[in-house]
């Protein structure tokens, strides 16, 4: 086996190899001289208008380019005004908000109640065919206009996610922004050239290749976005990793994510950049098939079994050393960082004489067989097929593609899957709960009615003593019969410039209007933050 330090020692020189492949060729915009921040993304960016898409690296020029009502605080997840100035909730199907003075679009424009009205009723015109419009009129019936800078928002139903809502799916447009010259409505009017409220001006869009963004520097002064401290930001497509990390070390990129834990912690080791971690909402977890669906001699419909399957499986030792980072066991079905995510819960070390003498108890003294389906992380599923052996239960697993498994699950064909959820960076357990406990949901091999009942009923309250309860009822109930195997949180990987100060978010959703230029580089690789 290789040793650390000579992987670094590789690392270094294939990096030095490839930069000598970009040194020469690649403009040199990037870096603090320039006060340009140049970020290197995946893939293409399809739109500038996050009303349009769900691309996750649109979503992350959109966080610098557009403006909602609220924020969320990447600090403490919770949910701020921000061209909101403050809001009553008056019941539980009204909303009042009073918009913030002095905020403007990028065209000079004032923002007002006009705007907002009509943002809100674009999104849920059915006829725009907005991302989120399907969801945001699930639970808005109406918003009106109740003065210059005031409006009401009227609900279908208590809906305790409004204002989550609000601040994720809902960028604010100019009135009248998708009106074409011919009079027609235009749903692409704000695809290549975006006049939004953010702290960034869209100055230049080459579809498929980059996003060139200055400072707005009427951006409205109170905004808990802050002013920005970066003049120029560049968000540059860069397929392919390899050449990601080259150009960093090259000094023509500043800033890349979604880096593979160890590639970042080599990279990092090296010295030619920073390696940043930190968390994100995804959790990861094995349903198994407790209401027999597939059958009902189903081994996984037998309690013990169940819970035998989880003392069985080394998930410390998954986290440490596949997964990595910040990433971390988790016993409860949903995130830990998530509202009404009950920690108090049963849990199952890891044993595998427990599991034993369970597999006994339930009448399998020398285990089973079962199918086990994934589409992705071959190598984790792999050490827990491995981990299960151990103990007398054979994994038979089956490597699909998602929508194969989607389509097999659909059909009861699937006793147990790998399951993954991001819940769209929010906080709160409803996310999570609502796709995979609700008894029409093919997700939920349990079909337990009290779970359900309980998390549809916290899905429909706005007091959160009573959603909290809720969830704790079911959470509890869920951990307990070993419904599920809970498995691990996700982390975030970033490597960046060793000029770069970037603080790091808890959900894992960027927010680069946050990062500075630093004083002086940075000399070592933290583990954590900035």
């Amino acid at each position: 086996m290789m040793r650390r330090g000579e992987t670094r020692r590789r690392v270094r020189a294939a990096i030095v190899a490839a930069c000598l492949t970009i040194i020469g060729v690649q403009p040199a915009f990037a870096g603090r001289a320039n006060d340009t921040l140049v970020v290197a993304i995946e893939g293409e960016i399809p739109t500038l208008d996050h009303l349009y898409t769900t691309a996750r690296d649109t979503i992350v020029v959109s966080e610098l380019t557009d403006d909602g009502l609220f924020y969320v605080d990447p600090d403490t997840l919770a949910y701020v005004p921000l061209v909101a100035e403050s809001y009553v909730q008056v019941d539980d199907k009204t909303i009042d908000v009073t918009i913030r003075p002095g905020v403007r679009f990028h065209d000079g424009s004032p923002l007002t109640a006009d705007d907002v009205v009509y943002t809100y009723n674009w999104v849920i015109d059915p006829a725009t065919n907005t991302n989120r419009g399907r969801l945001i009129a699930n639970w808005l019936g109406s918003v009106e206009r109740t003065g210059p800078m005031t409006v009401r928002f009227r609900l279908k139903h208590p809906y305790p996610l409004a204002i989550r809502d609000m601040a994720f799916s809902v960028q604010l447009r100019k009135a009248g922004s998708y009106q074409g010259a011919d009079g027609k409505p235009n749903p692409n009017a704000e695809s290549l050239s975006l006049n939004g409220a953010g702290p960034y001006k869209v100055v230049d869009f080459q579809p498929g290749k980059s996003v060139t963004l200055e400072r707005f520097d009427d951006y409205y002064a109170g905004s808990p976005k802050g002013r920005p401290a970066i003049k120029t930001m560049i968000f540059r497509t860069i397929p392919d990793l390899s050449t990601q990390q080259a150009e960093l070390v090259s000094g023509t990129v500043d800033w890349m994510y979604n880096v593979p834990a160890d590639v970042a912690a080599n990279i990092g080791a090296t010295g030619y950049a920073v390696h940043l971690t930190g968390p994100t909402l995804r959790v990861n977890f094995i349903p198994l098939d407790a209401a027999g669906l597939t059958g009902a001699d189903n081994p996984l419909t037998k309690l013990d079994v169940r819970r035998a399957m989880i003392h069985a499986i080394n998930r410390q030792a998954i986290v440490k050393y596949l997964v990595q980072g910040d990433a971390e066991v988790i016993d409860s079905a949903c995130h830990p960082l998530q509202f009404g995510c009950e920690q108090d819960v049963h849990k199952y070390p890891y044993d595998p004489a427990e599991a034993r003498r369970l597999l006994a108890k339930a009448g399998y003294p020398d285990g089973f067989e079962f199918e086990l389906w994934s589409y992705r992380e071959r190598q984790v599923a792999e050490a827990i097929a491995a981990d299960l052996a151990k103990v007398g239960i054979r994994a038979k697993l089956r490597f699909v593609t998602l929508t194969t498994l989607n389509q097999a699950r659909k059909k009861h064909r699937v006793p147990a899957f790998f399951a993954s959820w991001e819940s769209g960076s929010t906080a709160d357990t409803a996310t999570i709960a609502e796709t995979h406990w609700s008894l029409k949901s093919d997700r939920n091999l349990s079909n337990d009615a009290f779970v359900a009942r309980n998390m549809e009923a916290a899905a429909k309250t706005i007091d959160p003593e009573e959603r909290k309860r809720l969830y704790s009822e079911a959470l509890r109930r869920i951990a307990d019969q070993a419904y599920w195997i809970p498995l691990y949180t996700y982390s975030q990987n970033y490597l960046v410039s060793k000029d770069l100060a970037y603080p790091v978010p808890k959900d894992g959703l960027p927010r680069l209007f946050r990062a500075h230029w630093r004083t002086a580089p940075a000399k070592s690789s933290p583990a954590k933050g900035s």
